[in-house]
């Protein structure tokens, strides 16, 4: 799952750097994924999706968030039997 985060996160126009961090925010994948509560991986994604709609990719972006089998999605029951609550 992070690896598509990540590959959707390419898809993202106007992506600009800012000091050490990014505009949008990255993906939280590597040492995040664990570290960081699914409330708060839905808000990034979101975060994510409006910059595709607020750029001009969000026809981009949909397609390839539905092109994503099930499997490939992270489930919040499924995040929290696996790696805890975190």
């Amino acid at each position: 799952m992070p690896q598509q985060w990540n590959a959707l996160w390419g898809i993202l126009p106007h992506r600009t750097r800012e000091g050490v961090s990014w505009r949008p925010s990255p993906p939280l994948i590597l040492a995040a994924w664990y570290a960081t509560p699914a409330g708060l991986k839905m808000s990034r994604l979101e975060e994510h999706i409006n910059w595709a709609a607020q750029h001009g990719a969000l026809v981009e972006v949909d397609r390839f968030l539905r092109s994503l089998p099930e499997s490939q999605w992270l489930h919040i029951g499924t995040f929290e039997q696996q790696w805890g609550s975190g």
